[in-house]
């Protein structure tokens, strides 16, 4: 039986200078999630893990907690830092740092990680999921940035064109045999 890994990246949250780890979702964000559970619900998932920060928590916590599961935090699976600075950079400095980052996947800035940097981060948690829960189903919360990033790892198509139409929340199930990937599927129609 292939593995089932479900990249739900989290939904709309409130654009303020907050700190980027306490950030909720705005209320069309949780809406979204409320949809997502229902949409996800009967796809019958094992196991949950999420970054550490809360709007990808809460996108599928619902879920979980309605599949009678825990989401497990994970460190490694936060978004990309970009920089040393812990509240939110706005959407025009951050749009350049992306593009320059995805031409060069060693470009960052001090204090901040590279595109490399944080694909193997991340890259390291999603094998050890293939492995410990072979044949079952995953449900990764998760950030643009670095869903595309791990989706990117095991196919080139997933790249910063990928990210910038992909939208708030998103879903894509991803097949493994193995450590291979088979097919990638949207789910979410926004």
């Amino acid at each position: 039986m292939n593995t089932l890994i479900y990249m739900v990246r989290h939904g709309e949250s409130p654009k303020i200078e907050e700190n980027e780890r306490t950030r909720g979702l705005t209320e069309k964000g949780q809406l979204d999630a409320n949809r997502i559970t229902e949409l996800l619900h009967d796809e019958k998932i094992d196991v949950f893990i999420s970054s550490p920060y809360s709007r990808a928590i809460l996108t599928i916590q619902e879920l979980a907690k309605r599949s009678g599961q825990e989401v497990l935090a994970i460190e490694e699976l936060k978004e990309r830092v970009f920089s040393s600075e812990v509240n939110r950079m706005a959407d025009s400095e951050l749009f350049p740092l992306l593009k320059k980052s995805f031409s060069d996947p060693n470009f960052a800035l001090a204090g901040g990680e590279s595109n490399a940097t944080c694909q193997k981060r991340a890259i390291k948690v999603l094998n050890e999921c293939l492995i410990n829960y072979k044949g079952r189903k995953i449900a990764v919360g998760t950030h643009g940035a670095v869903m595309t990033l791990m989706m990117g790892y095991y196919d080139s198509r997933y790249d910063l064109n990928f990210l910038l139409q992909t939208t708030k929340p998103d879903i894509y199930r991803m097949e493994f045999d193995g450590q291979e990937l088979v097919e990638v599927k949207r789910l979410w129609k926004g």
